[in-house]
């Protein structure tokens, strides 16, 4: 196998040209270095992701007892879980998400956006002064949780999402750890606080099913609002980086959307599919299933390259090209099946205004000099984008 080193510098600034050859090597490759499959192609990841013979089944980090913090939010929580308990903790969560949450946050998203736009100087770093802050604030505005705790709430996120990448060293670890254990005591402050005064958001919400004996444990719901809090913001920011810079990039499809000829919802599902913020999701067969004419073994791993099923010319046509009104747009990038991200409809919400407000007050930036890449892959993102109008 050719190309693909997840760690080559030269394939985490532009990892598509490697992809594209495995895709040529067939839908689905074996991996010896990680011994499991690669799922390259938009029809093999999709069968997969909805496949029930496929579960993501969690195992405890080793040494179990050093890493236990880390396990136990892991462990507790509804991405790493399978029905039933799966199916337990959604259906409580999405309910929880249906009495109204995001919509009541459209007004409170379109008023921040528009302080933190007139709040910005002719020249400024869009990750660091706009895109990183907006998405803590507006997750912890819908779970109740200060908005002045979102630098600490951004660093243990990190430190947990960099666990999800190959080859993790000892300090990775160490700070994955450090984190989780911060992270839980914060939460439960949070909890308790909530407990003694309930207000709108969706954690007095969760607290109020929980304390009737009809929903999370302590411990899923600690993991619970950890999760809401990593996923909220974490996918956020590097959709929305990933995707600006894509679209600064490319000035004749920035003129379509600053023009008005495509509108921003349409565009946005581009921003999305261009270049994955999430570019890997592995799933475990629970029994011996065929896929794509070959046999994955019980207890063999697929790791799903959702970044390179979005670049698949069986279903998008001229793939590697930048197209804000290409529709429709049937990306992966909110995932499939059971596991299809619960928070899309807001992510969607957010990141819609969010772009627009930008754009309407800044519709000619440009970025200043070389974006630096965050050295990962599986979260793909930028470290800063400094740009000047």
């Amino acid at each position: 196998m050719t190309g693909f080193d997840p760690t080559d510098a030269e394939f985490l600034r532009d990892p598509y040209p490697a992809l594209a050859e495995l895709r040529a090597q067939g839908p689905l490759v074996w991996f010896e270095p990680w011994s499991m499959w690669l799922a390259t192609d938009h029809a093999t990841v999709s069968a997969v992701l909805k496949n029930r013979a496929f579960g993501r089944l969690w195992h405890d980090w080793e040494p179990v007892e050093q890493m236990e913090p880390f396990n136990t939010l892991h462990r507790n929580q509804l991405m790493e879980n399978e029905p039933p308990e799966h199916t337990r903790m959604r259906r409580l969560l999405a309910g929880a998400f249906n009495r109204g949450h995001v919509e009541r946050m459209r007004p409170r998203i379109e008023r921040l956006a528009a302080e933190m736009v007139a709040a910005l100087p002719e020249r400024f770093d869009v990750l660091a002064d706009y895109a990183e802050p907006m998405p803590v604030y507006v997750i912890c505005d819908l779970l109740g949780v200060p908005r002045e705790d979102h630098e600490d709430l951004r660093r243990w996120s990190q430190a947990i999402v960099h666990m999800y990448e190959p080859d993790v060293d000892e300090a990775t670890k160490q700070e994955a750890v450090c984190a989780s254990t911060d992270f839980a005591a914060y939460v439960r402050e949070v909890l308790e606080l909530r407990r003694r005064s309930p207000g709108e958001d969706l954690v007095s919400d969760l607290i109020a099913e929980t304390d009737q004996g009809r929903g999370f444990s302590d411990d899923e719901l600690v993991a619970t609002v950890v999760l809401l809090l990593n996923a909220g913001h974490e996918a956020s920011v590097n959709t929305f980086g990933n995707g600006f810079h894509a679209l600064l990039d490319h000035r004749d499809q920035l003129a379509r959307v600053t023009g008005g000829e495509v509108p921003v919802e349409v565009a946005l599902e581009e921003l999305i599919r261009y270049d994955a913020p999430l570019q890997l999701f592995e799933r475990t067969a629970t029994r011996d299933v065929e896929v794509a004419g070959r046999t994955v073994e019980q207890g063999q791993k697929v790791a799903c390259l959702m970044g390179s099923a979005n670049r698949d010319a069986a279903v998008f046509a001229d793939p590697d090209t930048f197209d804000v009104g290409r529709d429709p747009n049937p990306h992966v990038g909110f995932g499939l099946g059971i596991h299809f991200c619960l928070g899309a409809p807001l992510a969607r919400l957010e990141l819609g205004i969010t772009l627009r407000a930008l754009l309407d007050r800044f519709p000619d930036l440009h970025v200043v000099g070389q974006a630096p890449r965050r050295p990962t892959w599986v979260l793909r993102g930028y470290e800063s984008i400094e740009v000047t109008s």
